[in-house]
């Protein structure tokens, strides 16, 4: 027998699993049954594939026994079982390594924290908030050796060896004292109903009840069996003999949640190819979204048969936050990794399957809508780049913020209001929303009343916008890269760079190669100044490829333009004191830069030129 700590941060878990999570402790129930319906899986998976179990007599089934004298519960599977190794992976540590991030996003509400198990893969250690102490003996198919699991729930477990006829695991709980409600076959036959209905296989409760004989006699204890789900996997269902509450029970299970889906679809595909899908939204974003070691959510199996759960080329990386199932009739049961990246009929159903789940985010309603942008927009802008197959769906999904309008708007909507001659579509894209809607280049669409996009997911829309191009032949515009609305005659114009150019020249003598060009700006209303990358400079466009890349983005000069109705640069025309017109001048230059969100160079002596500046003012 051999004794281990916990993982670290598990006893931490622990501790919250068996103080904290009360809302909810039902829940261990529906854990326990689909860890073992999933190990069931595998080993149905290995009894039709490999030759060293084909000729074994076998049927998946899970079997919950209940005993009142010793106030325990049991589950009990024939599938896979577990490897010492095995064990040590699966409960000695947390699965997604994603404990910290687990107590992290704890809120205090126990029901919504309970939500939180299945997404960190820790739904074995919810056990914890009804046990006194739990025993998993397990043997892994294939093997010799088993082995017992042991922990009260404490800072360690033990490992031993032992004895165990077939593989499979048994998991034994000695519920606490307060916990007999989990002894009762009625209560345990409502959670099974509730959760756990559609597993495929059967789920046999086992108990022993008092039974009352005839008059005189005395009553007898006999023992009692029989099955407590439908064990028919809901995606081989007809849609017309399922209810709404069936695919949410059914979701619950798959997401080890207690959350109700934004949607589901559910179809049946036939022709060349033949497979059914049964898809959910989450209302919430997988908190794994955003990390590369993202987990799929979609299982995979071949005519019922469970396939896998890790394949992520099941659909596109962008759609990494749907949950659900592929049931293929077409593909081979010993279908391997390599295959389903290069399978014809998997690429089909991916196809097929993607367009399924972008017209069904499309048709979401008003506030399903506002729900899913909130959570998934950022993702939708990835599909963008990466998807060209479905580049149109995913522009009718995307929404952006609006400088003329409130919340989230469509490029549907921006063109039905947009200049239908021009058929082009302004945006500014920045890292800030705030800094994007107090930009001077924002100031001639506002005084022309034209409705620019705002973009405030920086780096990713810096990418993505300018390869889009076109939307219902509408053209995407980059306001900082193109003519501001004309607001001055040509004429006028030309008079105005002409006076000012004396002072142009002065303003780029002191700026030096820091700029590329300084000129007068149309575009200015209110601000003195503002910054711009020259669209025409080759290393402008390169810059997205060398973020792409990871590498640094090299320096490119910007061009400064000035507003030549502005109280400042009317008075810095006169200045004759050299220091305080360079002064000035680097201030406006910094200043637009900040103004734009970019970093200046040296904040100390920007921060001396203010204050000398502001010195002679006074």
């Amino acid at each position: 027998m051999s004794k281990y700590q916990y993982q670290s941060e598990i006893g931490q878990l622990l501790q919250l699993m068996a103080h904290s999570l009360y809302s909810n402790k039902e829940i261990f129930v529906r854990e326990l049954i689909s860890n073992a319906s999933d190990a069931i899986d595998k080993f149905n998976y290995m009894h039709l594939t490999n030759e060293a179990f084909k000729k074994e007599e076998w049927s998946g089934e899970i079997t919950v026994t209940l005993d009142k004298e010793d106030n325990s519960i049991s589950i009990i599977d024939n599938g896979i079982g577990m490897s010492k190794d095995d064990l040590m992976e699966n409960i000695g540590t947390i699965a997604k390594s994603g404990t910290k991030s687990f107590i992290e996003n704890m809120s205090g509400d126990a029901k919504k924290d309970s939500n939180l198990i299945g997404q960190f893969g820790v739904g074995f250690y919810s056990v914890f908030m009804v046990a006194q102490s739990v025993d998993v003996i397990t043997k892994k198919a294939g093997e010799e050796q088993a082995y017992k699991f042991s922990s009260d729930g404490s800072g360690e477990y033990e490992i031993k060896d032992v004895t165990k006829e077939s593989h499979g695991t048994v998991i034994y709980v000695k519920l606490k004292d307060e916990e007999k409600e989990f002894v009762s076959p009625w209560r345990i036959k409502e959670i099974i109903k509730k959760y756990s209905n559609h597993i495929a296989y059967p789920i046999v409760l086992k108990y022993k009840e008092e039974e009352m004989q005839e008059e005189g006699k005395e009553s007898k204890i006999v023992d009692k069996k029989e099955q407590a789900n439908s064990a028919k996997a809901l995606w081989t269902l007809q849609k017309s003999t399922l209810k709404k509450a069936d695919y949410i029970e059914f979701y619950k299970s798959l997401s080890h949640g207690d959350d109700e889906p934004l949607t589901y679809l559910h179809s049946k595909a036939e022709g060349a190819n033949e497979y059914t899908t049964l898809f959910y939204i989450p209302k919430k974003a997988p908190m794994d979204m955003y990390r590369a070691d993202w987990q799929s959510g979609v299982k995979l199996y071949v005519k019922r048969v469970f396939i896998t759960d890790e394949s992520k080329e099941l659909l596109p990386p962008y759609l990494r936050f749907v949950r659900g199932i592929i049931d293929s009739s077409d593909l081979p049961l010993n279908v391997s990794r390599e295959i389903l990246q290069e399978n014809r009929i998997l690429a089909n159903i991916k196809q097929g399957a993607t367009k399924k789940i972008l017209q069904a985010i499309k048709k979401l309603k008003s506030e399903d809508m506002d729900n899913f942008v909130k959570e998934y927009n950022k993702v939708i802008k990835e599909g963008i780049y990466i998807d060209h197959i479905n580049k149109e769906l995913l522009l009718d999904i995307v929404r952006y913020k609006s400088s003329n309008e409130e919340g989230m708007v469509s490029l549907k909507d921006y063109i039905s209001r947009g200049n239908s001659e021009k058929k082009e579509i302004y945006y500014l894209v920045a890292d800030d929303e705030k800094i994007a809607r107090r930009s001077p280049l924002l100031e001639a669409y506002k005084s022309a009343g034209i409705e620019v996009l705002i973009m405030d997911d920086g780096e990713i829309d810096e990418i993505v916008t300018p390869m889009i191009g076109q939307y219902k032949e509408w053209s995407l515009k980059d306001i900082s890269a193109i003519e501001p609305p004309v607001t001055k005659d040509k004429e006028e114009q030309a008079k105005i760079e002409e006076d000012m150019k004396p002072l142009l020249e002065k303003i780029k003598g002191v700026l030096g190669d820091v700029v590329k060009e300084v000129k007068v700006s149309s575009r200015l209303t209110d601000s003195p100044a503002c910054v711009l990358k020259d669209s025409s400079d080759p290393m402008a466009n390169m810059a997205h490829m060398f973020k792409q890349m990871g590498q640094e983005v090299p320096d490119i000069p910007l061009i400064l333009e000035i507003n030549p109705e502005h109280e400042m640069l009317k008075k810095l025309v006169n200045i004759k004191d050299d220091a305080l017109f360079e002064d000035i001048a680097w201030v406006l230059f910094d200043s637009a830069k900040i103004a734009e969100g970019l970093e200046i160079d040296e904040k100390s002596l920007f921060a001396k030129r203010v204050a000398n500046i502001a010195s002679k003012a006074l």
